[in-house]
């Protein structure tokens, strides 16, 4: 994990901010980036699946961010 020619980079889950999609299942989460280039840098995804802080997830990107959720 973590090389950029396999594409995947471990990420760790800091806050969940909302759910999202038509059921809810959909989570918007910042997350905060543990290797690669972008090593340190908190984003905001997200997350299809049952989620908890402090969770480790793999992302294949880095660079895509997910727009805020307005209500």
């Amino acid at each position: 994990m973590g090389d950029t020619e396999g594409g995947a980079f471990l990420a760790e889950i800091i806050e969940i901010k909302s759910r999202a999609g038509v059921y809810g299942e959909i989570y918007q989460c910042l997350v905060q980036i543990l290797e690669g280039p972008d090593q340190g840098r908190t984003i905001l995804r997200n997350i299809k699946g049952p989620v908890y802080r402090g969770m480790k997830v793999v992302l294949r990107e880095t660079e895509r961010e997910a727009r805020e959720e307005r209500r």
